[in-house]
């Protein structure tokens, strides 16, 4: 089975600090069990293309100082491959960066990792989100980190049918369903809605790199749900493969009472806290208080047993692990570059103890590719 994650996420949803506790936390001042000083690059969206893994990136800065210097793609990362690939150079050039956290990786992460290792051999690459080929980035990165996507093919129509859903609404646009894996997850929604009896209805919005930007592709989503729910009804199920997409597609199907199982990148912070008009000040990095306040606001309209996510911020998750896999790699604490033991227990205590989150590996026609791992997890019940 054909597996990789591909969410081309604009978000805009305000996320703070996801962070456990440390393995063998270092003291700041770079300076490993070796004695030799070392830092940690990572380079995500800026905070209008994706501030769960923007503000990943601080929260790493802060609770590591001087250990890790960040960088940002540009917005328009599609067209711009070139800036990103100097922006991840940039990072490399100082030498005592030793790894590099790339998440997400758009296109041009590749790209970058052959240019930095011309002169840097040795450095290490974590991906996130990778946007690449699973095979081409398999074999530039050192370890790859995605959401389970092909998975949530299967779980989404089956999580829908549970919630009451009879029509399942698909927006996407060329762009990503050009994507291997949206495609293949698509077609797998469409084989187990059919299965079900729900009815699946593919409807092409617009892609938020295009001229109507952002704001067109959302305005189309607040405009074209009502409609939708008029013609099926509120047992309509919504999904959409954009991030930029979540907070008005969340908002109007809490307001007209339909159906939402999760995110393209689930979270509880990914547009929920935007969308449901959450004040997170002062609760930033208790996950459960914003759980709990989405239960509330869901609860006002009867929509708790209706609308659903994951309990850990997936790409924050990511960063976060990638960064502390880092350490324990140059630190001298992992069996060589990809060490799925250590990986598997950080992956494992971010996401809050054993069984919070499984990893499994990409298949590329009946390969496994050892280093690209996938990340999933249990709804979260907001009726509890």
């Amino acid at each position: 089975m054909r597996k990789k994650l591909i969410c081309a996420c604009l978000a805009l949803v305000m996320v703070f600090a996801f962070v456990g506790c440390g393995p063998k936390e270092p003291e700041g001042n770079g300076e490993p069990v070796g004695g030799e000083t070392y830092k940690i690059g990572i380079i995500t969206g800026t905070v209008s293309q994706g501030e769960e893994e923007y503000m990943a990136a601080q929260n790493m800065a802060e609770k590591y100082g001087d250990k890790i210097v960040t960088a940002t793609y540009p917005d328009n990362f599609a067209s711009e491959t070139e800036t990103t690939i100097a922006n991840v150079i940039s990072l490399a050039s100082d030498p005592d960066v030793k790894a590099i956290v790339f998440c997400q990786a758009v296109p041009g992460a590749c790209a970058a990792v052959d240019k930095v290792r011309e002169t840097n051999p040795d450095m290490l690459f974590i991906f996130g989100v990778a946007h690449e080929d699973p095979a081409t980035v398999a074999s530039k990165a050192d370890i790859v980190l995605n959401s389970d996507e092909i998975s949530m093919g299967y779980r989404i129509p089956q999580k829908a049918k549970e919630m009451g859903a009879t029509t399942l609404i698909h927006y996407s646009f060329p762009r990503h369903l050009s994507m291997e894996t949206i495609a293949t997850r698509r077609q797998i929604m469409i084989e187990e809605c059919e299965k079900l009896g729900i009815k699946f209805v593919d409807v092409t919005a617009p892609d938020p790199t295009g001229d109507a930007g952002l704001g067109g592709a959302q305005q189309f989503i607040l405009e074209d749900v009502p409609r939708q729910i008029a013609e099926y009804g509120k047992d309509t199920c919504f999904f959409s493969t954009n991030c930029g997409m979540q907070e008005p597609l969340i908002r109007s199907v809490w307001e007209n009472g339909a159906i939402l199982v999760q995110q393209c990148c689930p979270s509880p912070y990914h547009g929920y806290p935007a969308a449901l008009d959450i004040d997170v000040t002062g609760h930033e990095g208790d996950i459960q208080y914003i759980l709990d306040a989405i239960a509330e606001k869901l609860k006002e309209k009867g929509q708790e047993a209706r609308m659903s996510t994951w309990p850990v911020p997936v790409n924050m998750l990511m960063v976060e692990a990638g960064v502390d896999y880092a350490i324990e790699f140059i630190e001298g604490r992992t069996n060589g570059r990809v060490d799925e033991e250590v990986l598997t227990e950080i992956v494992s205590r971010i996401a809050g103890g054993e069984g919070k989150a499984t990893l499994s590996k990409y298949e590329v026609d009946g390969t496994v590719l050892d280093n690209f791992f996938l990340i999933l997890c249990d709804y979260y019940d907001f009726s509890q």
